[in-house]
């Protein structure tokens, strides 16, 4: 009889560690997409302990609460997860004060100040809810933040929210919205030897082609905030075989456009541009959509003046989206630095993530 193997431990975060060493401790919990169960386990047990909040769990996703009657309720959110490691862990703390390891900068460096905010600003002059969710690596259809949107709505009710994305503690406002679709051109397979008895898909994306290179994408202000649009081809794909007239050809577009356009009206822009192209069928791949700054809101400006900066436009999507959605104005703020989000090479200053912890603990305590 094979003896019964032990039992692991759960791991145990410590959260009187200051918020760099509680990041290291976070990354040496791997949490690859999917796979965050162990992590949310002892961010959830760490949670429990303290009797200021309430604590839910829905999927992999824990979600924290005060309950203190304020006359505002303040969202602090970070993703759990992090892309596949990379020969990156364990981490490991330089003599510069640099932290390196999968996830240090995107983004549990910014977890890491969520849970020393929760465990050590009992009494907030907000009201804070806390939320760690899994899967925002991945496809949409696996957000935990999406999942609680739509299972538990009243969870993430609040005035005003704050993603912890790595902005290397700078505030960005908004985000992108990301338009995906595949413009597919037709033609008639033909020998090439006989290409006159044909028509070349591959050709009849020219045009296309041509209107993408001619392009001059918008600049436009957004509540006080530039946002730049881009409009580009990512791929391109048709064929058939070496002798053969291609009869179909599809070009894959991105369209990352500003927030003061709906999602409607992104798509239709994109019917626009395209229409006297060649164009037979144009089908939107994947889409996500943009969210203003919200920056006017009272909050927003409390928060901007707390923590100093000039806040700048986010370039890429975040879920700041989904708040907006929501009906709750979000910013991006957090330690670590966005260009360095998924890297072999991820690092983050230790300092900076306790300086995050400093300016959030100024505004909140104030």
């Amino acid at each position: 009889m094979v003896p019964a193997q032990p039992q692991s431990q759960p791991f145990v975060l410590d959260l009187s560690a200051d918020a760099a060493t509680l990041t290291a401790a976070l990354v040496d919990i791997p949490s690859v997409s999917h796979q965050e169960q162990v992590l949310a386990d002892a961010v959830e047990q760490a949670l429990r302990q303290l009797p200021h909040l309430t604590v839910d769990r829905h999927g992999n996703t824990v979600v924290a609460r005060t309950h203190l009657g304020r006359s505002e309720r303040v969202v602090l959110a970070g993703h759990l997860d992090t892309v596949p490691v990379a020969d990156n862990l364990p981490s490991r703390l330089d003599e510069d004060g640099v932290l390196w390891g999968c996830g240090t900068s995107d983004m549990k460096s910014g977890v890491a100040v969520q849970l020393r905010i929760a465990a050590t600003v009992p009494a907030p002059n907000r009201d804070l809810t806390f939320v760690f969710y899994e899967a925002e690596e991945v496809a949409d259809v696996h957000n935990g933040l999406g999942k609680v949107a739509e299972a538990h709505p009243d969870w993430l009710a609040g005035d005003f929210a704050v993603l912890l994305e790595p902005s290397g503690n700078h505030v960005e406002g908004g985000c992108q919205g990301t338009l995906r679709v595949h413009l597919r051109t037709a033609g008639e397979r033909a020998h090439s030897a006989r290409s006159w008895m044909g028509s070349n898909a591959i050709h009849a994306a020219a045009p296309l082609l041509a209107r993408l290179a001619a392009y001059e994408p918008r600049r436009v202000v957004v509540d006080g905030l530039e946002y730049r649009e881009g409009l580009n081809a990512v791929r391109i794909e048709g064929g058939v075989a070496g002798n053969v007239i291609p009869d179909a050809c599809t070009v894959t577009v991105n369209f990352r456009y500003a927030p003061d356009r709906t999602g409607e009206e992104a798509l239709a822009h994109l019917h626009e541009v395209f229409a006297d192209c060649g164009v037979v069928e144009t089908e939107v791949d994947d889409h996500s959509g943009a969210a203003r700054p919200g920056l006017t809101h009272p909050a927003a400006r409390a928060f901007v003046a707390a923590v100093g900066g000039t806040p700048q436009p986010k370039y890429g999507w975040t879920d700041v989206a989904r708040f907006s959605a929501l009906g709750v104005p979000a910013v991006n703020y957090g330690p670590g630095d966005a260009l360095l989000a998924h890297k072999r090479d991820e690092h983050v200053v230790a300092e900076h993530v306790v300086e995050c912890e400093r300016r959030l603990r100024a505004w909140l305590e104030g």
